[in-house]
């Protein structure tokens, strides 16, 4: 489960964050595009924009419950 104490600094302020347990698997990018991009030198996933439709929303949320070592969090907060 991800940790809002352990989540990077990249990550756009809001709902949906990515933590320090990322092993770069490229899920999230893959699945939320327009939400979820990488960042070079650290090799990991962040989320560089929250959701600002419903469809961007759900494909959060698929990327969240898809990620495999759970580092994307939803901290409930819009």
């Amino acid at each position: 489960m991800a940790d809002k104490e352990n989540r990077y600094e990249d990550n756009a302020k809001g709902q949906y964050y990515v933590d320090d347990q990322c092993i770069d698997c490229d899920l999230c990018r893959e699945t939320a595009p327009d939400n979820f991009t990488r960042q070079e030198e650290g090799g990991y996933s962040f989320l560089y924009k929250q959701p600002e439709s419903d469809d961007e929303k759900e494909l959060c949320e698929e990327a969240l419950e898809g990620c495999p070592v759970e580092a994307i969090g939803d901290d409930g907060k819009q």
